[in-house]
């Protein structure tokens, strides 16, 4: 399924408002209110119950923070509360093929829906909506130490094997996948041969000096002290200023677009109350609620009215730039014989 590229090449980008506290890790909660309003999903009236909720790690906060309590201050989603599961996204994806409970998914790369569309877990119609299944949009940035003393700007910098990089293993965390594929795109764009691309990639993996299960986990390394860069979403880096810590961010002229995807399985326990919540991630309300959380809107006139919050990338590309994620998964991600995952194995990552 094809992300909606063409409203992101034509629409203004933008930046961040504030986000809560810095949440991490794979945790199991609950949420509710009886706080009620008008509602701008779609769905219908008052649905009720419990949504299984299995995402990938980085949008925790603001699910927990932001999305869900405001569901529940709508008339139709008051009487709903959640069980959610965060974590890196390839495994997220393999524990709910596996059996994990799931009523809606949102992971950080396209294939791990298609994991489930092949399991007949997701309906192969996940996408077919205007905004092609994608629910909100993010970059790769680099994260830095306060000042950016190394004086990080550029992905040749990143390559030079001067600074020690994290970056997630790519093999279990889709942001780490986003990472790689924007340090390749960006060497295409600068008029670097396919070669000399893989060979930065191959340089940046050689110089990364922790490779973390999921992006969350490699922001909370980083964090601790480890490295001197951070590949990383852009909502992480704001996510970590506004929670305190002592990072800046710099944001390369030419990155990848980040398009997360998210659908209903075909097995979920509260199919309605999980359509209700995913239309409201949709409505103008839930993609405010992503947009104040550090996260880019789907939707082109909620981006519009923050086009002044976020910087816009002076080449931004996309995955179909790339050949899309069929393609871009054979020749790079294949366990087997995939071009990272032979630099991975040489480099001594575990790829299985």
């Amino acid at each position: 399924m094809h992300p909606n590229n063409l409203m992101h090449r034509r629409g203004v980008r933008a930046s961040i408002a504030a986000t809560a506290a810095l949440a991490l890790g794979i945790t199991v909660s609950a949420c509710g209110s009886s706080d009620s309003s008008s509602s701008d999903s779609t769905s219908g009236g008052p649905v009720s119950g419990s949504v299984s909720l299995v995402a990938y790690s980085s949008p925790q906060d603001a699910y927990e923070s932001t999305l869900e309590p405001g569901f529940n201050k709508t008339e139709e989603g008051a009487e709903v509360d959640f069980s959610n599961s965060f974590g890196a996204s390839g495994d997220q994806s393999r524990a709910v093929e596996a059996g994990q409970p799931a009523d809606l998914v949102h992971f950080a790369i396209e294939p791990d829906v298609s994991r489930l569309v092949d399991a007949d877990l997701v309906p192969e119609d996940w996408a077919d909506n205007q905004y092609n299944g994608i629910i909100q949009d993010s970059t790769v940035v680099f994260i830095t130490r306060k000042g950016n003393p190394n004086d990080i700007q550029t992905w040749d910098d990143v390559a030079s094997g001067d600074n020690e990089v994290v970056v997630p293993n790519p093999f279990t965390s889709g942001g780490a996948r986003w990472d790689i594929m924007a340090a390749y795109g960006a060497a295409l764009e600068e008029g670097k041969t396919e070669e000399e691309a893989l060979q930065r990639v191959e340089d940046i993996l050689t110089a990364t000096v922790q490779q973390d299960a999921s992006a969350s986990d490699a922001l909370e390394t980083f964090t601790s002290g480890k490295g001197d860069v951070l590949l990383a979403y852009e909502s992480d880096a704001l996510r970590a200023q506004a929670a305190g810590e002592d990072v800046d961010y710099v944001t390369p002229d030419q990155t990848i677009l980040i398009e997360t995807p998210g659908a209903i399985t075909t097995d979920a326990q509260n199919p309605d109350a999980a359509q209700a919540f995913l239309d409201y991630l949709w409505s103008p309300e839930g993609q405010q609620g992503f947009a104040d959380a550090g996260y880019r809107p789907v939707d082109p006139d909620v981006l519009k009215e923050n086009e002044d919050k976020y910087p816009t990338p002076k080449d931004l590309f996309t995955i179909e730039d790339l050949g899309g994620w069929d393609k871009v998964t054979d020749e790079f991600f294949d366990p087997e014989n995939g071009s990272v995952a032979q630099i991975e194995q040489g480099l001594g990552v575990t790829t299985g």
